[in-house]
């Protein structure tokens, strides 16, 4: 047993599981794992108490902590992965024909406007389907993780006693991102949502970014090893995972399982690659829609936002 134990917070999935049942272990600290249950709560608690050593945190909400001076930095393990073509619903009755339509409109985004699905939706919107992002009026149906934030003019709170929900089945908005309604006036706004996220795959590389994982900066100060160490210890995980998938010995694949292997199909590769190399350009293009959408008040480069000893590293 490591003398340095470390609180730590990550949803258990495929590619963590080898961790979370000790299977693999890091050399210099052990985990003391900690669950949080919805995983989203964890991620307040890290930006405004700093509660955990090392945690898994939405990438954008990191990003815009890191703008603000939250003390704790990134290592480039990307836990999570996603297409969001299918994250936005409308109402078909109140006479959007196509993404374009929304200009002018109020469309709802579930929780705060640095969610990461939020920032991956509207980039979808503006870079494929040319909507001016500024002359939406966006809802939000919560507060931002990381208080200092302040948001663009034209995004603005949910009415006091309403749901997004509610709001989008009646078309007091036209439509919504990050929302779930079974109504049979909602309809998802991108037609073969899921396919089309694929094809973007295959075209230009598409394959969103939502989740990594992030060290409290007191730790990597007095032991800088620990960076690396978490690095090559959810990459162990992650390879055990992989050789699982691609050997079909996963019994019941949950729909994440799935969604990687169908990204192994496309690719030929890693569905979960780790590190900046193999990532550089998924993490360039949202620091650009970060940045576009008024969330950063200045580009970060990609190395600013990681652990300096693990920017070489991959797995």
């Amino acid at each position: 047993m490591a003398e340095l134990k470390l609180k730590t917070v990550t949803r258990t999935q495929g590619n963590n599981k080898a961790l979370k049942d000790g299977i693999v272990k890091p050399k210099t600290f052990d985990f003391v794992f900690e669950e949080v249950d919805p995983l989203i709560a964890a991620f307040r608690r890290m930006v405004r108490g700093l509660e955990f050593d090392i945690c898994e945190l939405a990438i954008t909400t990191y990003m815009c902590a890191r703008a603000y001076g939250k003390r704790f930095t990134a290592v480039p393990i990307f836990l999570v992965r996603d297409f969001h073509h299918g994250a936005i619903l409308y109402n078909t009755k109140v006479g959007i024909r196509s993404p374009k339509d929304l200009e002018g409109q109020r469309v709802g985004v579930n929780r705060g406007y640095t969610v990461t699905t939020g920032v991956w939706a509207r980039s979808i919107l503006q870079h494929e389907f040319g909507v001016d992002l500024n002359k939406v009026t966006w809802v939000l149906s919560g507060d931002e993780h990381v208080q200092e934030y302040r948001a663009p003019s034209n995004v603005v709170p949910i009415e006091k006693g309403k749901k997004l929900e509610d709001m989008l089945i009646a078309g007091e908005i036209v439509a919504a991102i990050g929302v779930s309604v079974d109504h049979p006036d909602v309809r998802p706004l991108i037609a073969n949502a899921k396919e089309a996220g694929y094809a973007a795959l295959k075209a230009r590389g598409h394959y969103p970014i939502n989740h990594l994982v992030v060290v409290k900066d007191e730790v990597l100060a007095a032991h800088p090893e620990v960076a690396p160490d978490v690095f090559n210890a959810f990459a162990e995980s992650k390879r055990l995972y992989v050789e699982k998938l691609r050997a079909g010995q996963i019994a019941e694949p949950t729909k994440i399982d799935q969604l990687h292997m169908r990204v192994m199909e496309i690719t030929g590769a890693d569905p979960l690659p780790y590190g900046i190399e193999p990532n550089q350009k998924m993490l360039e293009a949202l620091v650009g829609y970060a940045s576009e959408q008024k969330i950063l008040p200045r580009p970060f480069s990609v190395e600013e936002l990681f652990a300096h000893n693990t920017l070489g590293l991959t797995g």
